[in-house]
């Protein structure tokens, strides 16, 4: 019963957040400014005349004046979905828009999603055909086979832009990069290697397809399904595809013919492999057990068995996730900047030692604060990189371009590499991906998290949600029938003492021994006795910085109910130290063109010069946690000195402080708000600015206009708000404001839930 719980509430999670705030997962934006006549007359009629002609005369020239070079159009019609099988194309959208949005985030490629009524693949591929001059690229998604691979083959014979069947040759690059390591942990050779598959289908027989090409032997393959070994003289259930790999001698099993076998490759279904198989199998084996949800086998059955293992799921709460996300954006990228042609096997393959070749790297820094708390040492357990890995980009998109120039399918040849992946490297932060890191790390560095309201809805559902997407372990404050009663009523499968511990204020074993810790903090400021117990009773905020002071907890999150400052003075009273003091907050707002960060908007409400400094330091040491070089502007109503008005009085003051040591971070001031956003305007203004381009970091002299900015990008820029972080207090304490979402508390609960970076 409980599963089933937790399954519909799942289920209806998933659809509230594919319906809200509007439906579907994807809109489109225009990208020119369309605000007068004149603007009119260029976009459409008469001007937009003259972009036709120029493709006309030379049709090379789509790529300049529309979106056609940046557009991949992700094709299905929903006979083969995963997990779902034949729904149809209309019941297939959500999964292609979804795969349009993972384009756009990963690689920053424009997407449409078309899903066409048509099961005969030879009219499949007339359809697709007849889109070539609207798309710069084709992904062929969720067709199922054989007819996936005619499609495909009449698309590539006709069409002279990229067309690539995910589900096919996306599993079999992260597959190979994942067995090239594999193998290279195990001390085996491709060509020497007995593979054993399970699955005929378009991802199983592509990944075969590439071990031969990655050196494996044909007759070293042996391919099973639910008739059996693929074999010489069979008929039942055989196709094409598969008679390629029939092995001579008559039927038999999966349990016949594993013994021996060096790599397993499981694209199935659960269970299929057992314990007793991997007991047959060569020393130190190779399992890649990608059926999902359920694995074929696993991990902890497999090395019960083999301990020497070396194993890949398709799940992401193991380690070496097979996912095609590591490819497929990355590829479409390179493909689309050269204008190749085709991706032809040299790209595929470029594409495979890029993935393996970054798995072997030295962790770059971004990464290692990315994944803060996780081991990326290659290995058993990182064979391939992470999904969210931010060099993926530059480094497998670069070695597909140059395989296509080097293949001669590239029309529009880079001439610089180095400078095309410095360019790919520098966009992977403009997205609203940056927080996704964030979960990365918190997946692995598993931390107690109190919630001091937990009673609040939204902090019922953020501890859900920290249980489904990180290992943190959320500790509640609240009366348990309480909570249970609007855990239920929100439809919530979590309950007290079963999911989540609970800490109950009316009654709590530890009760005594808080109120006299709190006493003994706070006996000479006043506090008697009583009044401990009564705070202990009565005050939430209270109760869970005294969890974490004593060590219960290694992070308090507090706020969604009261006035910021009341709850700062309680974890000032007790978290507080001559070393870990509030010295500001920072509001990260993720923005359509990147992060902006806002501070301080809550915890000084007009700073002296020397809070305005500790909050620019404290600042850039945050910014850099999420993998960004701070540039940070002292924001004031005074410009470079033009006014002595107070707010730039105190700017100086901070300038002087910050420019009394050698600082490793880039800072400017004091400015108005668009000088230190618009780098020409600044440059007009103070030609000798030591700050170049938009500064990402706006410091405030006063909490009023920090916060009101930080609202207004909320309200108006569509800005969706990570904080506040409260910055001084070594990440045990964190307080929200009364605004926040589930979502929100969430975001917050990650941060909490990662080591912050200590830099500078």
């Amino acid at each position: 019963m409980q599963n089933k719980e937790r399954a519909e509430a799942l289920r209806q999670a998933a659809l509230e957040y594919h319906r809200f705030p509007k439906p579907g997962k994807l809109e489109i934006r225009a990208t020119k400014p369309l605000a007068n006549g004149r603007d009119l007359s260029r976009a459409y009629s008469p001007g937009v005349a003259e972009a036709c002609l120029e493709i006309k005369a030379d049709p090379a020239t789509a790529r300049d004046y529309t979106s056609r070079g940046n557009l991949v159009a992700v094709v299905s019609n929903g006979t083969a979905v995963l997990g779902l099988g034949n729904i149809g194309a209309l019941a297939s959208k959500p999964v292609m828009e979804g795969k349009a949005v993972l384009f756009k985030k990963f690689a920053n490629i424009d997407c449409f999603d078309v899903e066409v009524n048509e099961a005969d693949p030879h009219k499949l591929a007339d359809i697709v055909c007849a889109l070539e001059p609207t798309f710069g690229a084709i992904n062929l998604e969720d067709i199922k086979a054989p007819d996936c691979f005619i499609v495909e083959k009449l698309c590539r014979e006709r069409m002279n832009i990229p067309v690539f069947h995910d589900d096919q040759h996306g599993t079999a690059i992260v597959v190979g990069a994942a067995a090239t390591n594999a193998l290279r942990v195990a001390g085996k050779s491709f060509e020497d290697i007995k593979v054993v598959s399970t699955g005929g289908g378009a991802a199983g027989i592509a990944c075969l397809n590439m071990l031969l090409k990655l050196g494996v032997k044909r007759e070293n393959v042996w391919l099973c399904d639910l008739q059996g070994l693929v074999h010489v003289g069979r008929v039942a259930d055989m196709t094409e595809q598969k008679a390629a790999y029939a092995q001579p001698g008559g039927p038999r099993g999966l349990a016949d013919v594993i013994e021996g076998a060096d790599l397993f490759l499981g694209l199935s279904g659960p269970g299929v492999l057992t314990q007793e198989m991997v007991a047959k199998m060569a020393p130190a084996p190779v399992i890649f057990a990608l059926a999902n949800p359920n694995p074929e086998i696993d991990p902890e059955d497999a090395r019960e068995v083999a301990p020497k293992a070396l194993i890949a799921t398709g799940r992401s709460d193991y380690p070496n996730q097979v996912n095609n996300v590591l490819c497929f954006p990355f590829i479409f990228r390179g493909a689309l900047d050269v204008g190749a042609t085709e991706i032809n096997d040299a790209m595929k393959i470029a594409c495979i030692e890029g993935i393996a070749a970054l798995a072997r790297a030295t962790t770059s820094a971004e990464a290692a604060a990315a994944y803060q708390g996780e081991q990326m040492t290659f290995g058993p357990d990182y064979l391939i990189p992470k999904p969210f890995d931010p060099r993926l980009m530059g480094v497998v998109a670069v070695a597909v371009a140059k395989a296509a120039m080097e293949t001669g399918v590239a029309t529009r040849p880079i001439e610089d590499l180095a400078a095309y992946k410095a360019q790919l490297d520098g966009s992977v932060f403009k997205s609203a991906m940056i927080m996704r890191p964030v979960f990365e790390a918190a997946s692995v560095a598993s931390r107690r998290l109190v919630f001091a309201e937990g009673e609040d809805e939204r902090v019922l559902r953020a501890a859900s949600a920290i249980m489904e997407e990180t290992i943190d372990k959320p500790i509640l404050i609240g009366r348990p029938d309480v909570i249970e009663a609007r855990a239920e009523r929100a439809g919530l499968v979590i309950r007290p003492g079963r999911d989540f511990e609970i800490v109950n204020p009316e009654s709590d074993s530890r009760y005594r021994d808080y109120w006299g810790t709190y006493h003994e903090m706070m006996q000479r400021k006043g506090v008697t006795p009583d009044l401990a117990r009564a705070i202990m009773r009565t005050n939430s905020t209270a109760i869970g910085a005294v969890m974490v002071h004593r060590g219960d907890a290694d992070s308090m999150i507090c706020g969604t109910f009261g006035q910021y400052l009341w709850h700062l003075n309680y974890i000032q009273q007790v978290l507080g130290t001559d070393e870990l003091h509030p010295i500001a907050a920072l509001s990260l707002m993720i923005l359509e063109d990147g992060p902006l960060f806002i501070a301080d908007t809550h915890v000084h409400p007009n700073p002296s010069p020397q809070q305005i400094a500790e909050t620019v330091i404290a600042a850039a040491r945050h910014v850099r946690r999420f993998g960004v070089e701070p540039k940070i502007a002292l924001c004031s109503h005074s410009q470079f000195g033009n006014l002595d008005c107070d707010t730039g009085i105190r700017m100086r003051g901070a300038l002087e402080i910050l420019d009394s040591e050698p600082r490793n971070f880039a800072y400017e001031g004091e400015m108005h708000a668009d000088a230190a956003l618009d780098g020409e305007l600044r440059a007009r203004i103070f030609p000798n600015s030591r700050l170049e381009g938009a500064a990402n970091v706006l410091v405030f002299a006063n909490t009023d206009a920090a916060s009101g900015v930080r609202n207004i990008l909320k309200m108006k820029a569509r800005g969706l708000e990570v904080g506040p972080i409260l910055m001084g207090m070594g990440n045990r304490a964190h307080i929200v404001t009364s605004s926040i979402t589930a979502r929100g508390l969430l975001n917050i609960a990650a941060l909490a839930g990662t080591p912050v970076a200590q830099y500078g």
